[in-house]
């Protein structure tokens, strides 16, 4: 049979053509597999100095050791951290632009109903947690209860008297507050404030009976005995106060209330560069440093990742939501 020779232009052009598409193809597998190759922006919803400031400062430095380039914080406060958020929804999904986020943001769709140009489950890729402090009820030391059952027996017989001190209006603390109320029945007098500090002044004046608080804004004053603590909301008990028993050890049924901290990514990340930041993330929450720094701060070191942390946010989205419409909440 006759077999036609190629001429030898077109062996080498289809050679170039190969080599051209090979070397595409191990570009693009390099992209993601030398993540990253230039700094990272770590966007913060909340002013420097505070406690997501602090935490997202110490994974930062984790990070750019770990990785190689610099994560550099760029805080965005404002507008219940939806200026943030909106900052990373709409960046690339390359992995340069991430979001540095707490509880807050699952609050977001409950408040601002309507208001936001992102939705904040479908818009991110949650990656992981790194910290965590749980819901902690603590009372007045002039207060005659010195336990949770105590606190509700009292709560009971004087409907709508004792009264539970927040942060504010649709805070972390709020929700938390009205959710155990709602299920074990109680009437509690809600006392918004704005922020925490003053709460916890009032607290110790005897001028509020008790709050639902993050226990990392009451550790020193429970350590010191300033505040009685009676239960935290936690599957477990904290090991910052492990002789203060869950909700769920001290009689309070499956009363789970927590704060996170977490970094979350525009939706569509690359797989890779997801895993490569998950692992990060993971990998800080175990170490020692980040365990005692963060202890430092009345948090825990806490590492839920991929799936997990994406059920959880919608979970909480969902619950939020739900409880921000049965109280009739909105952010002014």
């Amino acid at each position: 049979m006759f077999k036609q020779k190629m001429p030898l232009a077109l062996i080498h052009h289809a050679l170039a053509a190969i080599v051209l598409v090979a070397n595409g193809a191990a570009h693009a597998q390099t992209g993601t597999a030398t993540y990253p190759t230039k700094p990272v922006k770590l966007v913060v919803g909340f002013a420097a100095g505070g406690p997501t400031d602090v935490v997202a400062r110490a994974f930062a430095d984790h990070a750019s050791k770990a990785l190689g380039q610099p994560f550099i914080i760029d805080n965005k406060p404002g507008a219940g951290t939806i200026i943030a958020a909106q900052a990373v929804a709409s960046a690339p999904a390359d992995g340069y632009t991430l979001l540095f986020g707490a509880t807050n943001h699952t609050m977001i769709p409950a408040l601002y109903q309507g208001r936001v140009k992102f939705d904040a489950v479908k818009s991110f890729r949650p990656l992981c947690t790194v910290a965590g402090s749980p819901t902690v009820l603590v009372v007045a030391p002039s207060l005659p209860v010195k336990t949770l059952a105590e606190y509700q027996t009292k709560a009971r017989a004087e409907p709508g008297r004792v009264t539970a001190g927040t942060a504010g209006v649709g805070s972390s603390g709020h929700f938390a507050t009205e959710i155990f109320a709602r299920a074990q029945g109680l009437q509690l007098n809600h006392v918004p404030y704005k922020g925490a500090a003053p709460v916890v002044t009032d607290l110790m004046g005897g001028q509020l009976d008790s709050s639902f608080a993050t226990l990392g804004s009451v550790l020193p004053q429970i350590q010191s005995g300033k505040l009685r603590a009676l239960a935290v909301g936690a599957a477990k008990r904290s090991a910052l106060v492990p002789d203060v028993p869950t909700f769920a050890e001290a009689g309070g049924g499956n009363y789970s209330a927590d704060v996170w901290y977490g970094v979350l990514a525009p939706a569509g990340l690359p797989e890779p560069i997801a895993q490569a930041l998950e692992r990060t993330a993971a990998d800080f929450a175990k170490s020692a440093s980040a365990i005692d720094r963060l202890r430092g701060l009345g948090l825990d070191a806490e590492s839920v990742c991929g799936n997990a942390f994406a059920s959880r946010v919608a979970r909480e989205v969902a619950t939020y939501s739900q409880m921000a419409k049965a109280l009739d909440l909105k952010a002014d």
